[in-house]
């Protein structure tokens, strides 16, 4: 067995790669950039070696700071995760070649599926059903739009080399088809290095259904059950799920069979995945499902195939590569109730998705039965600019489709970020459409459905109630009695929007200076307002704390100064609004802890007002 191991990679998988690894006894070397160095797979590793700059090309995709830091730290083996250098054969090779062992496929067979055409035409030569296409090596424009015509459109332009929706145009009609040409070429040039394409027949009503397969060096070749991949945004997965939808026994043997064959085609070791493109105009059939592509690597939604099947997919990589055979042979493997799994970005829904960064001042995930979270990432980490958004993946699983489907969507509307956006209330949206509930899923779902689905929630009155209460000061209310209808009613910022809410009963014990209003996967920061137009700080403590991240904009007054109650202090710009704090009460200033332009967090001692003695 290994006995250490070299993670190459970052975030969540190295974190989850790491927790397996530790449990089998393995001694774990994370490596990491400079904008990783506190990251969570950095202090979860037993050593941690730097490889250079924030941006990956100068960090993680650089093969020989990796090898590097395998040799400074012993390291026996080499895992890539996925994404960075996962697909990199010259880099598996180049792993080898330096006496370690390399956890993944071996790299003739990462060569054999790299090129989708290549790939394609070596299903075809083993008999494994390929989309209707055209895959040859003329890239004349003329003759690539000659192909198209006899194909019948619409049709997909693919990159060859390219890979998450990268590369990749979808053309309606004939008069389209050179712009679109053009520019798929641009991109896998500049993506990939490689502007050659394929073209293949568009499928109206396409399912993305993918076979886990896992094969070792001893000849044995397994299938680990499908997962269904549909719901999709711009080709990017949003909510996977197995087993897929809608699946019968007799297509679920035949397309787990052909992934069997086409991973065996390739001498495979390691895990992998085979994707397939299923028309399912009518329903799933054997006969209309056809071999996509191959992920020669560990995918992103692997943990929906460990929840159902009970099998810890790392430990298995691990066992393969140090040379013993498959942990179960095929009849030992079984699909135990269902799983879904949902990636949660730090993106902005209402913004077009943009990517969201900063500082995870708040981050809680919902709990529920049957729940699972893998994340590289905690409160108070920050979301950098330089790699991929994603905060954690959601998981959960059930007894049967819906209880899965109840379950994630638990897991989720009490999931929040703050003040990261994120996209929890998309994933709750999408959870509750009607056709995702019916398992009647497929590509061009989001696509029709996805603005609607993109509308962010506002809170309700109960979620702002709650939340007011731990800002409303203690007060005597003469008449008070519980679940009596609001006596009085309170005014907050809500991000910034001016709020006005009732409140059923008395605040207890010391106020806070502000609150997270929960619901639905999205945060709301709740802080006191005055109706005139200010915002601040204690009263009963004199206490001036910001109320939101902002940057200080006029500062009014100096420490030592006498203040009138309601007198400006000073004022804060933040949400694209200025918020004027002023003194609670007749004092003096005895303590100034900011300036003109300074940047401030929530809850930041921005002054403190003491009162007048006498």
């Amino acid at each position: 067995m290994i006995s250490s191991l070299l993670i190459a990679n970052r975030g969540e998988i190295a974190c989850r790669i790491t927790r397996t690894a530790r449990r089998m006894g393995i001694r774990v070397i994370a490596v990491y950039s400079d904008a990783d160095a506190g990251a969570l797979h950095v202090r979860e590793a037993d050593e941690a070696v730097h490889i250079g700059p924030s941006p990956a090309r100068e960090s993680y995709l650089v093969a020989e700071k990796i090898l590097g830091a395998a040799k400074a730290s012993g390291a026996q083996a080499i895992h890539p995760g996925y994404g960075f250098l996962s697909e990199n054969a010259d880099f598996a090779q180049a792993v080898i070649d330096a006496g370690l062992i390399w956890v993944g496929p071996k790299p003739h067979s990462i060569r054999a599926m790299g090129l989708k055409d290549a790939a394609k035409q070596r299903m075809t030569d083993a008999g494994v059903a390929v989309t209707p296409g055209y895959m040859g090596q003329n890239q004349e424009p003329a003759f690539l739009a000659q192909r198209a015509g006899e194909i019948g459109f619409p049709v997909l332009i693919k990159a060859v080399a390219g890979g998450g929706g990268k590369g990749m145009r979808l053309v309606k009609r004939t008069g389209d088809f050179a712009d679109a040409l053009a520019s798929c070429q641009r991109e896998a040039a500049a993506s990939f290095g490689n502007s050659h394409v394929l073209i293949e027949k568009y499928i109206l009503r396409p399912r993305h259904i993918e076979v886990q397969v896992f094969g070792d060096s001893h000849g044995n070749i397994v299938h680990l059950f499908e997962r269904d991949c549909s719901l999709q945004r711009r080709h990017q997965k949003v909510i996977e799920e197995a087993p897929a939808p809608g699946m019968d026994e007799a297509t679920r043997k035949t397309i787990c069979a052909a992934a069997v064959q086409a991973a065996r085609a390739v001498d495979y070791v390691g895990a992998g995945t085979i994707e397939f493109i299923a028309d399912a105009s009518q329903g799933l059939r054997a006969d209309r499902i056809w071999f996509m592509e191959m992920n020669t690597r560990l995918q992103v939604e692997h943990p929906v195939t460990e929840q159902i099947t009970g099998v810890d997919l790392v430990e298995w990589q691990l066992r393969v590569a140090s040379g013993e055979p498959l942990p179960r042979s095929q009849n030992q493997l079984e699909i135990k109730g269902a799983a879904m799994e949902a990636r949660l970005y730090a993106e902005d829904p209402a913004k077009g998705f943009l990517p969201s960064i900063g500082t995870l001042q708040l981050l809680q995930f919902g709990a529920g039965e049957g729940s699972r979270i893998d994340t590289g990432v905690f409160q108070s980490a920050e979301v950098s600019p330089f790699y991929d958004p994603m905060i954690a993946k959601i998981i959960a699983h059930g007894r049967d489709r819906e209880q899965a489907r109840v379950r994630l969507h638990q897991i989720l509307a009490g999931s929040a970020a703050w003040p990261v956006k994120t996209n929890a209330s998309f994933l709750v949206n999408a959870l509750e459409h009607p056709s995702f509930v019916a398992g009647d899923v497929d590509t061009g779902l989001i696509g029709r459905d996805g603005e609607a689905m993109a509308v962010p929630p506002s809170p309700s009155p109960a979620a702002l109630s709650r939340a007011a209460m731990k800002l409303a000061a203690p007060t005597h209310q003469p008449g008070f009695r519980v679940n009596a209808a609001p006596v009085r009613t309170a005014h907050f910022l809500c991000d910034g929007v001016p709020v006005e809410v009732g409140l059923e009963h008395r605040g207890e014990g010391r106020p806070a200076a502000s609150a997270f209003v929960i619901e639905r996967g999205q945060a709301w920061l709740l802080t006191p307002w005055r109706k005139e137009g200010t915002a601040g700080g204690s009263a009963a403590t004199g206490a001036i704390l910001a109320p939101m991240p902002g940057r200080v904009i006029v500062v009014e007054v100096a420490a030592g100064d006498k203040v009138k109650k309601g007198q400006k202090l000073l004022t804060l710009e933040a949400m694209k609004m200025e918020h004027t704090l002023i003194a609670p009460f007749d004092g003096v200033v005895a303590e100034l802890n900011t300036a003109a332009g300074a940047q401030v967090q929530v809850e930041a001692l921005l002054a403190r007002i003491d009162e007048a003695p006498g």
